[in-house]
C-alpha cells in the first residue's frame, strides 16, 4: 500500500488501484490496537459515501509498509460505530449551529 498525505492506493481482490481518503487513526486503549478509517469516495444505493475500517499498524504507515488487517470482532466494531456516531453527531451540531447565524 502507497501512502501519499492523508490518501493510499490499495489494490483490491481483482488487482485493480484504488485510491482511498483517511478520515481518521486512532488507538483503542481498550484493544490495544491501532484503527484507520478510511472511504474511496464511492456512494451505496441511497447515497451515502461508503466508510471503511481496518487495523494498521502506525510504524508501517511510516514506512510505505502498511497492511489493513480485518476488524473481526463484535466488539471493535462497537468501538468504531461509537465514534462515527458521535463524529456524526458533532458535524449535523456544527451544521445546525451555522443555520441560526
Amino acid at each position: 500500500m502507497e501512502e501519499k498525505n492523508n490518501k493510499f492506493t490499495v489494490i483490491n481482490d481483482e488487482g485493480k488501484q484504488i485510491e482511498c481518503e483517511v478520515l481518521f487513526t486512532f488507538d483503542s486503549d481498550e484493544t490495544k490496537k491501532s484503527y484507520i478509517v478510511y472511504t474511496d469516495n464511492t456512494k451505496d444505493e441511497i447515497g451515502n459515501i461508503k466508510v471503511y475500517a481496518s487495523i494498521y499498524d502506525p510504524k508501517a504507515m511510516d514506512d510505505n509498509k502498511m497492511q489493513l488487517e480485518p476488524i473481526e470482532t463484535e466488539k471493535e466494531w462497537n468501538i468504531i460505530e461509537t465514534i462515527l456516531e458521535s463524529l456524526q453527531e458533532e458535524a449535523n451540531k456544527d451544521e445546525n449551529s451555522g443555520d441560526s447565524k
